[in-house]
């Protein structure tokens, strides 16, 4: 029973996710790219969208502090690890680079799924090819998971 629970609450979460992004235009290319040309026509109305989003995480990390556990888990899951690494720095530059050329963030892409557009699904699916590839090149025993060679 648990586990029905734990899928209608994601369930119920990704709903509130995917209107939350759709009414704060996240899913529109265009309006994020404006708030990413910080040089030209900055369009600063995203920045109120990530207040929100961390008011409602730093709130949501507070509470965890307080509660002996979640509500549909065992343990609450905060990374423990703090330290910035070439995969890290990496990681988030390809990101950023992803997000600058499409306008789209993985969420809101998946969101904007729901619009039929062709670019979003092709965003989409190159999405899913990089993180197969991701997966597959540090799955156990491939050569980029065992480090560099000498």
């Amino acid at each position: 029973m648990i586990g029905l629970r734990r899928l209608l609450a994601g369930l119920a979460a990704g709903v509130i996710f995917g209107v939350g992004l759709s009414v704060s235009g996240m899913l529109d290319p265009v309006r994020v790219r404006g708030f990413l040309d910080v040089t030209g026509a900055w369009d600063p109305s995203l920045m109120f969208v990530l207040g929100g989003a961390v008011a409602v995480s730093a709130l949501g990390y507070c509470l965890s502090r307080r509660l002996p556990r979640p509500v549909l888990a065992d343990a609450f899951q905060i990374p423990t690890n703090r330290r910035i690494d070439a995969a890290l720095v990496g990681g988030s530059a390809v990101f950023g680079i992803g997000w600058g050329l499409s306008g789209f963030c993985p969420g809101p892409a998946v969101a904007a799924l729901s619009t039929g557009r062709l670019p979003v699904a092709v965003f989409v699916a190159a999405m899913l090819v990089g993180m197969a590839a991701h997966r597959f090149a540090t799955a156990p025993g491939s050569r980029a998971a065992a480090g560099p060679t000498r």
